[in-house]
């Protein structure tokens, strides 16, 4: 069942990060933490782009000690789940409580793959860290390059079924991800520094200019609040 008006209401607080209006909503209607609204449940709407809403690790907990299932996705089985969305947003707020209640940290199926490539592919670096750093795998070779892992990177490249594209994507992302030595070992490997992938804008010296999720969000915020560069 669609929720109702008051239901609206409770998504709209976990968005201006009203925790007591959250809890309340929690204690009179115990199933609004399973509830849909345009297919997200709340914990969706916590994860949900741009990201950092006020308190929302603090909502997030409250949901998920509520009842709430960590690896949602649509109601259909597909779509993405809570962790995609805070990887691609870089909230590594919120990420590190949906992996601490056991959200699947190699969960398939985003809108580039598991949430490490999701991360990784959005420019979401604290959130990739995470993931690492809590055990999500690092398999292919522009995850090792772009977070500077350069002896990951080097057991990578001594599978002999690897490609010229899989170095030059994994070149691209290096310099997207600021990691100079990386980027180096794949130019001694035969890396095209006139390459781009299809997914990607810009040379890389364009990719390398980039700040990344987290740092864009909040320029943009800045300047949504007025704030403008010194003359």
């Amino acid at each position: 069942m669609p929720p109702d008006g008051n239901y609206r209401k409770a998504f709209s607080a976990i968005r201006s990060g009203d925790v007591n209006a959250v809890a309340d909503q929690l204690s009179a209607h115990p199933d609004f933490v399973t509830s849909r609204l345009d297919g997200r449940t709340p914990l969706h709407v916590v994860t949900d782009w741009p990201g950092y809403f006020p308190n929302g690790p603090q909502i997030a907990r409250l949901l998920i000690n509520a009842g709430a299932v960590v690896d949602a996705r649509g109601a259909d089985g597909i779509g993405e789940t809570p962790l995609h969305w805070a990887a691609s947003s870089d909230d590594a707020d919120v990420a590190r409580v949906l992996i601490d209640a056991g959200a699947d940290i190699d969960a398939p199926d985003g809108s580039i793959g598991t949430p490490l490539d999701n991360a990784i592919g959005y420019g979401c670096w604290n959130v990739a860290r995470l993931l690492v750093a809590r055990g999500g795998k690092v398999d292919k070779l522009w995850h090792a390059a772009a977070l500077g892992m350069a002896d990951r990177l080097v057991e990578l490249l001594a599978d002999p079924g690897r490609d010229r594209d899989a170095i030059n994507q994994a070149f691209w992302h290096a310099c997207a991800g600021g990691q100079r030595r990386t980027a180096a070992l794949l130019l001694e490997h035969g890396a095209d520094l006139a390459f781009t992938p299809d997914y990607g804008r810009g040379s890389v010296l364009d990719a390398a200019q980039t700040y990344g999720t987290q740092r864009n969000s909040l320029i943009e915020w800045l300047q949504q609040l007025g704030v403008r560069h010194d003359a």
